[in-house]
């Protein structure tokens, strides 16, 4: 069986056809759709000529539909209809600025579960026609899942290859000392990453960006220290004593640890840190609404971050903060 050709059909031509089946009467008809009467009988003419089913039964007092005409009549209006509504579709799409309808939004794992629940009821409130469904993952998965449109919207932290991204820096993100209460970086002077060098040195597992991150700011080579698969696995091994790390901020919880097993310690103005940004495709027309979410993260950004270059307060000589694990 030949697959049906489509082109042929107009729906101008099936307004034509219901206003008539409505109105009973060719000339209305016409005066409904504006056109003159010739006019709308030549294309109802063709219409069933196309279709090869005479629709109307014509006479000089009366237009009836035929049996074939009533069930082309039914169809030609849930067409119309559907046509109504992918138009209303599009009315609402329209790039006007504004962010609609659903994104994804993904996130490092190092920063997700850790952002997300600081901002989600500022975020729901500043951008109420947007369906988020949030997603964590490496950086080179994300970035994957951006390119191949899997991701609207990526929340990275920089560097990364911007080849086909748009990407913009929303803030700082320092590093703090976590270390096992009774180590002797645990008190005295203000510690320095490059101190931090040492068979002790906790890091993540390859292919996260933090462990690459953490490890230059310690002047440590690529092999070094012992390895963890979560932020959450790399906090527990330094309550268990096996060694020291670095933290991003939002990933160190305020407050004492009630174990009194670990102290979290800030770095000097010179401190290492991470720079947070929001990345998308520099082709999806939404760029305007993008940016004006990256501009909600840069003005939500919370208490534990900095401006983007914004230098890091001295943590005082002596300093402890506890971090519970």
């Amino acid at each position: 069986m030949q697959p049906m050709n489509v082109s042929g059909l107009s729906l101008r031509d099936l307004e034509y056809v219901v206003a008539v089946a409505e109105e009973g009467h060719f000339g209305r008809a016409a005066e409904r759709c504006a056109v003159s009467q010739p006019t709308l009988s030549v294309q109802v003419r063709k219409l069933e000529e196309f279709l090869g089913v005479a629709l109307f039964e014509r006479s000089n007092r009366r237009v009836l539909l035929t049996p074939g005409g009533q069930a082309v009549v039914r169809q030609a209006r849930a067409v119309l209809a559907e046509a109504r509504a992918l138009l209303l579709v599009a009315r609402e799409g329209r790039d006007d600025g504004t962010l609609r309808g659903r994104l994804v939004l993904a996130a490092i794992q190092t920063l997700g579960p850790y952002l997300f629940p600081k901002v989600l009821r500022d975020l729901r409130e500043a951008f109420p026609h947007l369906a988020l469904a949030l997603s964590e993952g490496r950086t080179a998965e994300i970035l994957d899942a951006l390119r191949e449109g899997r991701a609207d919207a990526a929340l990275v932290s920089l560097p990364v290859p911007e080849t086909g991204l748009a990407v913009a820096p929303l803030f700082d993100e320092p590093f703090l000392l976590a270390c096992p209460a009774e180590h002797a970086f645990a008190a005295g002077p203000a510690p320095r990453a490059g101190d931090l060098a040492g068979t002790d040195l906790l890091l993540l597992d390859e292919g996260n960006c933090l462990r690459d991150q953490a490890a230059a700011a310690c002047g440590a080579g690529p092999a070094s220290g012992r390895h963890a698969t979560s932020l959450e696995t790399l906090r527990s091994m330094v309550a268990a004593g096996a060694g020291y790390t670095l933290l991003p901020a939002l990933a160190a919880p305020p407050g004492p640890d009630p174990t009194g097993l670990t102290v979290c310690r800030g770095f000097g103005p010179d401190g290492p840190r991470r720079t947070i940004a929001l990345a998308w495709r520099a082709s999806d027309p939404r760029a305007e609404g993008l940016a004006e979410l990256a501009g909600f993260f840069r003005r939500h950004a919370p208490h534990a971050t900095l401006p983007v270059g914004h230098p890091v307060a001295t943590a005082p000589r002596g300093d402890r903060t506890a971090i519970s694990v």
